[in-house]
């Protein structure tokens, strides 16, 4: 498989096996990702690789919270505080796409919800991924991280792994810290699924449409 190919082969993942990652396995995804680039080669990221009785503890607290009405407060500020077109309609388009292929009803609140709920538990998958930086570190240490995350993402790819990144699973970071022993000061960048996809689900049936790169590429000769 060729980059190219891992590029377009590449989801979000949203229902697994029960199969178990190994930890040799995931060692070598993050080892590959180890080589993205950073400013300075800062190598800002810190990676926290959680499974089993780890995981369930994380993910109960996790999903309970949202349950609770308990309102999320990430390390910093990840979506726009107004969305406007045309990400308003990208936006829009990502959710019908997922509803849709569930046959989940705009009427059907509880079966949204429940499927909302399953971000916390990163669906179901083995594997909980929790990416982590100090504080000190800049907003260039972010585009480093965007760098190193694509890199997992694309080497899992190339493993027969699946992915989903996901924001939800760093809104309660206060919460995975003290869990798992982190600096309350440290910054809790996101969060990812990691395992085998199970192929046979409804909500990995859809794909997310791309804009054509003439739409946002400007050529000066």
């Amino acid at each position: 498989m060729n980059v190219n190919e891992a590029l377009k082969a590449r989801k979000s993942v949203r229902a697994y096996l029960d199969t178990p990652v190994e930890h040799e396995l995931i060692l070598q995804v993050l080892e590959a990702a180890s080589h993205a680039p950073s400013g300075v080669n800062s190598q800002p990221w810190q990676v926290a690789v959680v499974a089993g009785d780890t995981k369930l503890k994380i993910q109960q607290q996790l999903e309970q919270s949202f349950r609770d009405g308990v309102k999320g407060q990430m390390d910093y500020g990840y979506y726009p505080e107004e969305w406007k077109p045309p990400y308003t309609e990208r936006r829009k388009a990502c959710g019908l796409a997922m509803y849709s292929a569930l046959n989940i009803r705009l009427e059907e609140k509880q079966r949204r919800l429940d499927q909302w709920a399953a971000n916390y538990r990163a669906f179901d998958a083995p594997v909980m991924l929790f990416f982590f930086m100090d504080k000190g570190m800049r907003a260039g240490s972010f585009m480093d991280y965007g760098m190193f995350l694509q890199s997992v993402m694309l080497v899992a790819v190339e493993l027969g792994l699946a992915t989903c990144p996901q924001a939800a699973l760093a809104e309660y970071p206060d919460m995975v810290k003290r869990v798992l022993g982190y600096p309350p000061e440290s910054v809790l960048v996101c969060g990812m699924a990691l395992g085998y996809e199970d192929a046979s689900a409804a909500v990995n049936s859809y794909r997310t449409g791309r804009e054509p790169a003439t739409s946002f590429s400007r050529f000066f000769d």
